[in-house]
């Protein structure tokens, strides 16, 4: 157990960028890939908890978590026990070829979260939620003997081969990189604040799942398609939740079809809506599921899980190198140990999975009353600490200018943020964030939004 760190405020030192950052910012686009983005001038040097301190001194309060990863925030002290142990004993013993306890363990306790009476699932473990991503397609195309896969518009599956295609987002993604894989599609997305397909916020899923309908109707059909693949909570696109009832009702469509139904949870799994998995606010089972990023409090490792039925592909028909690494399977025992609460975070009840419900409560509360004082906040919507903030302008429609000088506003004030979708700030902490931290963060929000 860890002590409860003294309540506290960024601390600036010196105006952004500091000397230092700007130094290493220079020798970064000398030599790294021009692909990286560079949104913000922060070079990070270590951190606590929800904190994070660049090589200037400035203490920045961490609202996105390296994208939902740093689940346990940063250097939390059961992780870094957990780690150093493992790394005293052996730190590579190739899983495609050798069993290893520490990942057979982290598998059962991976399925523990999913199974149901009279079912089994299994587990393979990558590095990444591309890799997973890949996997789950290719698994899906072996057990069917079908090749078609649908995803969504305003998906993000990763940026390999295979998960760009599926991703439905952004187009640079995709400039430049084709031909891609072969025999998918897209379908809209139910978003509730912009129904597609001339719907309304009540009816967007039964829309959606009658735009499909037709799809098998006229252009794909429904006997080649192996698996529709979906983000519970789409994260890339917007954080958005869907209807309470379209995903049961996309089950019952893939049933009557013979089509597989992949989760894709890598964002907005592992505790970060309150519960293991976001999929289980909708009471609704899936055949595949993906998960990475939140899965070891940011070391590199990735699973999917598949029911056994379904998980039928041979030996040796697919594997990886480093996936499911024992150092990065015991980072991930101790992010479990502290979503389940076997072992306890000061301040933050039984559970992180608990305290992302309590605290994101909370903060959903707090920023739906800053809507009345500020018109061009849209929608604020999330569940836990999943949450995101829509600008947009007087007609409505999405504002991402106004959305990007928001952002850096809130980045000048000390709070580390990431945009998604078309015009929206993503809150995604770290799942230890405290009430009083929370409260830190949206006051920084406040003066930011105040400032435009």
């Amino acid at each position: 157990m860890t002590t409860l760190p003294k309540p506290r405020q960024p601390l600036l030192r010196t105006a952004l960028p500091g000397p230092k950052t700007a130094e290493i910012m220079a020798r970064d686009q000398q030599h790294l890939s021009t692909s990286y983005m560079r949104p913000y001038p922060f070079v990070p040097d270590h951190g606590e908890g929800v904190w994070l301190t660049d090589v200037d001194g400035n203490t920045m309060l961490d609202f996105f978590a390296g994208i939902a990863v740093s689940t346990t925030g940063h250097a939390h002290p059961h992780v870094v026990k957990a780690v150093g142990e493992q790394m005293t004993r052996f730190t590579h013993v190739c899983l495609t070829d050798y069993p290893q306890e520490i990942t057979t363990s982290l598998a059962e306790r991976l399925v523990a979260h999913i199974e149901r009476p009279g079912e089994k699932w299994r587990v393979f473990f990558g590095n990444s939620g591309a890799e997973a991503v890949e996997a789950a397609v290719k698994l899906a195309r072996n057990h069917t003997g079908r090749t078609h896969i649908i995803s969504t518009l305003g998906s993000f599956h990763g940026r390999t081969y295979g998960a760009i295609t599926l991703t439905g987002s952004k187009t640079k993604y995709k400039r430049g990189f084709g031909p891609l894989l072969p025999n998918v599609s897209h379908v809209p997305y139910p978003n509730p604040f912009r129904p597609p397909l001339g719907s309304t916020s009540e009816t967007c899923g039964q829309a959606v799942l009658d735009h499909i309908e037709l799809l098998f109707q006229t252009v794909i059909p429904a006997d080649e398609v192996a698996a529709f693949i979906i983000e519970p909570m789409q994260g890339e696109g917007g954080y958005i939740v869907p209807p309470a009832d379209f995903l049961p009702q996309l089950r019952e469509l893939c049933d009557r079809h013979g089509i597989l139904l992949i989760f894709d949870e890598v964002q907005a799994g592992m505790g970060r809506t309150g519960k293991m998995f976001s999929f289980q606010h909708f009471d609704v089972q899936p055949d595949i599921v993906t998960l990475a990023k939140g899965i070891a409090s940011g070391l590199p490792i990735s699973a999917m899980l598949a029911r056994e039925s379904v998980m039928t592909w041979p030996v040796g028909s697919h594997g990886s190198t480093f996936g499911g690494n024992p150092v990065a399977a015991a980072a991930a025992h101790a992010t479990l140990d502290l979503l389940e609460g076997v072992e306890k975070h000061p301040g933050c009840g039984e559970s992180l999975m608990e305290n992302a419900r309590e605290v994101g409560t909370y903060i959903l509360a707090e920023l739906r009353k800053m809507q009345s004082d500020f018109p061009f906040l849209g929608d604020v919507r999330g569940e836990g600490l999943f949450i995101g903030l829509e600008f947009v302008g007087p007609d409505g429609s999405p504002d991402g200018k106004l959305r990007d000088r928001a952002s850096l506003e809130v980045f000048r004030r000390g709070l580390l943020n990431l945009d998604c979708g078309e015009a929206v700030i993503r809150i995604s902490p770290p799942l230890i964030l405290t009430r009083e931290e929370a409260a830190t963060g949206l006051q920084i929000m406040r003066e930011a939004l105040a400032a435009l």
